[in-house]
């Protein structure tokens, strides 16, 4: 049995589908679907997450609301997705009875479409994009699809055994492309947890694993070389600055604008000088604020723990660029220390577990300038300090270049997957040979 491109084709007439197969049925989506508009509440239905993943049990992380009866009931083998566009591709058929949230269109399939089938077609990229197109709103980023508009686009369904024989192969297909994916993501993890063992152990232990050691007092440091010292971080600053609070649109500014680095300008102990915001011409910016070459930054707060205290050492600072309101500029004194070693050291599991404990709040977890002042940090001799950033410059720079490998991997086989799957439900693919091994078999 093989697979290959179709011989005779018809014109849809629609720019998603182009041309498919003669032998596919053209109908508008209305034909295959019914729409559930049932109001149910979560007592009685289990409430559901519609996610780039599929329906899932609701996540801890979603939005809760106390209307918990003003919901939409899905049974199992329905297909839900959300009409919003910023939730793209949250979609897919619910393996379980339960209610979702009154933003999702929730259709049942009818005779005509298998449900295994509506879930790889319907959660194609390619109607992924004709779906939102036909979206409605008053923000230009932001719009919704009303089931009225989405039951005119127009599908193109193979006879039964054919999308039977489509949704088995995708299901085996991409079963190999999601555990090609998954192994370069548990390789990207283990990559990230070295590095950071690579860090730590160069930032608390130094470089001569021969050297004298002393107890530094620190149950969560233990040992430090003997001739090192142990300080509050307040020993060796001198200032830490708030950065700027006016922000304007998301867009690079053109040649010679000021412009606002984004938070995510520091990430993972990496300076990223392309993540700027233009700032609006009605808005007067504050050069005393201006970025530096020599700058050691840290992440002020996030809602995400792991983020907060992120560090990053700017060896050349972006022209006329300002730092915002969650960063800080942490000063110190050159004399005593190097400011790519305490980047490094800000990364270190020791700092991380004291930034940890001090950060508070809620939504956004901060931590305070007092509680950065009072953080224990190892000091070597200045000079070992540059040596021993020499090393971990190399070291670093090596299990980085592994890591953005791997992550071109993830990003190609995602790409891979998408393809085949539009690729197979427009009938770009003839899967009848499938269907003749199907039959033959039963």
């Amino acid at each position: 049995m093989s697979t290959g491109p179709h011989a005779d084709f018809q014109d849809t007439g629609t720019e998603w589908l182009g041309q498919v197969p003669n032998h596919w049925l053209l109908r508008r989506l209305g034909y295959f679907f019914q729409e559930r508009r049932e109001k149910v509440s979560d007592r009685e239905f289990p409430a559901l997450s519609v996610t780039k993943n599929g329906i899932v049990p609701q996540l801890e992380t979603a939005a809760k609301t106390d209307d918990g009866d003003n919901r939409k009931g899905v049974m199992a083998g329905d297909f839900v997705i959300n009409s919003r566009s910023d939730r793209k591709g949250s979609s897919g058929i619910a393996g379980q009875n339960g209610s979702v949230s009154l933003i999702n269109i929730v259709l049942t399939p009818l005779a005509e479409i298998r449900p295994r089938f509506a879930h790889y077609l319907l959660r194609s990229a390619a109607f992924q994009e004709e779906f939102y197109r036909y979206g409605k709103g008053i923000v230009a980023d932001l719009w919704s699809t009303n089931y009225s508009d989405m039951k005119a686009i127009t599908l193109a369904v193979p006879p039964p055994l054919e999308q039977s024989a489509i949704a088995g192969f995708l299901d085996n297909e991409t079963a190999k492309i999601d555990a090609l994916v998954e192994e370069q993501k548990r390789l990207i993890e283990l990559l990230k947890e070295k590095r950071q063992a690579v860090i730590s152990r160069a930032v608390t232990k130094g470089l001569n694993p021969d050297a004298r050691m002393r107890d530094s007092g620190i149950e969560w440091l233990g040992e430090v070389p003997e001739h090192w010292e142990v300080v509050p971080f307040r020993r060796i600053l001198s200032k830490i600055e708030q950065g700027w609070s006016p922000l304007s649109e998301e867009r690079f500014p053109d040649e010679g604008q000021w412009g606002v680095m984004k938070t995510s300008a520091v990430k993972r102990g990496n300076f990223d000088p392309a993540m700027i915001k233009a700032i609006s011409g009605a808005i007067q910016p504050e050069p005393r604020y201006a970025l530096r070459d020599g700058d050691l930054l840290m992440i002020r707060g996030n809602g995400s723990p792991e983020l907060v205290g992120g560090a990053a050492y700017v060896a050349s600072a972006p022209d006329r660029c300002m730092l915002p309101d969650l960063l800080y500029r942490l000063a110190y004194m050159p004399e005593r220390a190097d400011g790519k070693y305490l980047s490094y050291t800000l990364g270190s599991r020791a700092l991380r577990h004291q930034i940890e404990l001090a950060a508070r709040g809620i939504d956004i977890l901060k931590i305070a300038q007092p509680s950065i002042a009072e953080l224990r940090v190892p000091l070597p001799p200045r000079q070992e300090q540059v040596d021993i950033v020499s090393v971990l410059d190399a070291k670093v720079d090596q299990l980085d270049a592994l890591a953005n490998e791997a992550h071109c991997a993830v990003d190609l086989l995602t790409e891979r997957r998408a393809a085949l799957i539009s690729a197979t439900v427009t009938g770009k693919i003839d899967m009848r040979g499938l269907v003749d091994t199907r039959e033959a078999a039963e």
